[in-house]
């Protein structure tokens, strides 16, 4: 079988069948990054045809489920780019110290590992009693996956590098315990997280946030989805909050670029100041 079997009318297709019979609209999503995903899909799952995997979509919800986990992106790791977490932990929660209420929202939180990650940066800089963090992400699957706070035992060996480069200075191993092949994180963590499905393509704000990440998300929507996204979270965030994005996003070309200051050229924060 060859891997590009679904051409670009039946990404199209399928793209139409999500919308229609599920709700999920992924039309503005970057077409070269969808057509290689499905490739894969079906190279996996050894669909014969085009047809099959048609069929299977629309009657088979535990195959919806995967197929939308395969699609939507999910690589994440705690403390990813430490000089990025070390930034929240200096420049930008403390300032944050001073609301009676801090609410953050990680929008594409995917399994939960950047959501964890904040929750012990609050908890060092004693702030985690007053923050509610709301971690948001289309796909169910990896919700459900968050909220449990269980990753990888294989990970955490990485994911301490990356929490003393970030600034941490105590025993990263006091956050977890081992669970045979899982560390599961300290239940404590979990105590101000609200997890809920949310798709940054059609549902509105729900909210006003001093804090904003969105973090290797946007890369893989196109312009128009972009520009959508970034009014979405300029309404849902307070001015003077802050909105961070993946290394690879920037607010420099948007419509609303204006209407932020990055914080430090080295690092993707920027702060609402209109």
């Amino acid at each position: 079988m060859e891997l590009n079997i679904i051409g670009d009318d039946e990404v199209e297709i399928l793209l139409r069948d999500l919308i229609e019979i599920y709700g999920y609209d992924f039309t503005d999503y970057s077409r070269a990054s969808l057509k290689r995903r499905i490739n894969r899909i079906v190279l996996i799952g050894k669909f014969p045809s085009f047809a099959e995997l048609r069929y299977k979509l629309k009657f088979d919800p535990d195959f919806l489920k995967e197929f939308i986990e395969q699609i939507t992106v999910n690589v994440t790791e705690m403390f990813r780019d430490p000089s990025f977490y070390k930034t929240l932990r200096e420049e930008v929660l403390p300032r944050l110290g001073t609301y009676p209420l801090i609410r953050i929202w990680h929008a594409g939180c995917s399994t939960g590992e950047e959501v964890y990650s904040m929750a012990i940066l609050l908890k060092e800089i004693n702030l985690y009693h007053k923050c509610l963090i709301y971690a948001t992400d289309i796909n169910p699957t990896v919700l459900e996956k968050a909220m449990k706070g269980m990753f990888p035992l294989s990970q955490m060996r990485k994911y301490s590098e990356n929490y003393l480069l970030s600034g941490g200075k105590k025993e990263f191993s006091g956050y977890y315990s081992a669970n045979y092949e899982f560390a599961k994180f300290d239940d404590a963590l979990r105590e101000k997280m609200i997890f809920s499905t949310h798709n940054l393509v059609c549902d509105r704000s729900f909210n006003e946030f001093q804090l904003i990440l969105c973090r290797n998300v946007l890369i893989y929507f196109d312009k128009n989805l972009q520009a959508r996204v970034f009014s979405l979270f300029d309404d849902s965030l307070e001015n003077l909050g802050y909105l961070a994005l993946g290394t690879k996003e920037t607010l420099r070309f948007s419509p609303l670029a204006a209407r932020f200051r990055q914080i430090i050229n080295a690092e993707k924060i920027w702060r609402k100041i209109a």
